[in-house]
């Protein structure tokens, strides 16, 4: 399956590096609007560039467009490749609005493409492992679900000085302008409506703490650096997901049944162990056990990804999932729908007020199958 490479910033590294994992899929190029930016990209990963969008789209070769441009090109990019009559595989969000994810998806549809969104964690050995445990009841019946997105007190690291492998600088101020719901929400959201069903309301809560940043001239100057949403399901699970860049780093996620409690520490870590711990009957109370029995991880072992990052993802495997399911004619796993249903959440918890509100779902979620390997 070729693919063609849409933007050549920061996550660009982690996308080509783990490319390398699934020899299906061949980069037939780069491309970056900064010409500058592509050709240092494209001397560094030693693969063919593209002058522009266009010379990719006119490229009959190309099945499908990777678009990693700035969340607030996604939906331009996005459409014009659709409409080229390219596959689509986007970095999160599909779009910065309801209505533009909505149009992208319902365009795929209407020319018999797929689109696919990122994040593809829900496609790691971590999430597949939690959701066989669920599906065998390993702790009984599930109520509830604590999910953790803090990256720690990032306005005073020196993300300044952050660069990828070739040298690419992290985009701090377009990261603090897009917000970090809208960034990072997605990794366990992703996960929710496979292991239970639909979202049905999101109530959320959502505030800049700290306004510049230490940067100058953010545009807007209060995007949510803090959000807090509490998700009903229709399978009647609620989860309560905190996302921030001000709180202690913490990526725990944590799921309540009524025969003990499931826990991983990163969904950054594709093989982040998960641990149960079961309930206790002393006497008249009941309590956690006091050791975590650990629950073995399904799939094959795979080695450390060859990237410099603190996270150990597979970005790729979206993408290899997408080419598969083109391939054999079936829906892939991160359908447009599915996308569309995580992205939906994610924009009601990114525009929630400082006063908080509830949110009602417009889209269910389509069921997804499990990798074979995690059945």
């Amino acid at each position: 399956m070729n693919v063609a490479l849409i933007g050549c910033g920061f996550v660009a590294d982690y996308y080509v590096r783990t490319l390398e994992n699934h020899p299906s899929l061949k980069i037939l190029g780069v491309m970056d609007r900064d010409s500058a930016r592509t050709e240092h990209f494209s001397q560094f990963h030693k693969l063919p560039k593209y002058p522009s969008l266009e010379a990719v789209l006119a490229d009959e070769r190309v099945q499908i467009v990777i678009n990693l441009t700035n969340p607030r090109s996604h939906y331009e990019v996005s459409k014009a490749a659709l409409l080229a009559g390219k596959h689509v595989y986007s970095e999160k969000p599909l779009g910065m609005t309801f209505e533009e994810a909505k149009e992208l998806v319902e365009l795929a549809e209407s020319k018999q493409l797929e689109i696919s969104g990122a994040p593809c964690s829900l496609l790691g050995e971590t999430a597949q492992t939690i959701w066989k445990a669920l599906r065998e009841q390993a702790v009984g019946q599930v109520s509830l679900v604590y999910a953790e997105m803090d990256d720690g007190f990032v306005p005073a690291m020196a993300y300044q000085t952050w660069l990828s492998e070739s040298g690419i600088p992290w985009p701090y101020k377009d990261e603090f302008e897009v917000g970090c719901t809208l960034e990072h929400a997605g990794y366990y959201l992703t996960w929710l409506p496979a292991f239970f069903g639909s979202a049905v309301s999101v109530t959320a809560f959502a505030d800049c703490t700290i306004p510049n940043k230490g940067v100058d001239h953010l545009d807007p100057p209060n995007t949510p650096d803090f959000s807090v949403a509490c998700i009903k399901f229709a399978s009647g699970v609620v989860a309560r997901l905190t996302c921030s860049i001000v709180a202690s780093h913490d990526h725990e996620l944590r799921i309540f049944g009524d025969q003990g409690v499931m826990y991983t520490e990163d969904c950054w870590f594709y093989r982040s162990p998960v641990y149960i711990k079961r309930r206790l009957r002393i006497r008249r109370k009941t309590i956690e056990g006091p050791l975590a029995q650990r629950y073995p991880l399904v799939g094959p072992v795979t080695k450390r990804q060859k990237y410099r990052g603190a996270q150990q993802m597979d970005f790729a495997r979206g993408i290899a999932d997408l080419a598969e399911a083109i391939e054999n004619q079936r829906s892939p796993r991160l359908s447009g729908r599915y996308s569309l249903h995580v992205n939906e959440m994610v924009l009601a918890i990114h525009y929630a007020t400082a006063q908080g509100c509830t949110y009602q779902m417009q889209t269910d979620c389509p069921v997804v199958e499990p990798l074979p390997w995690a059945l």
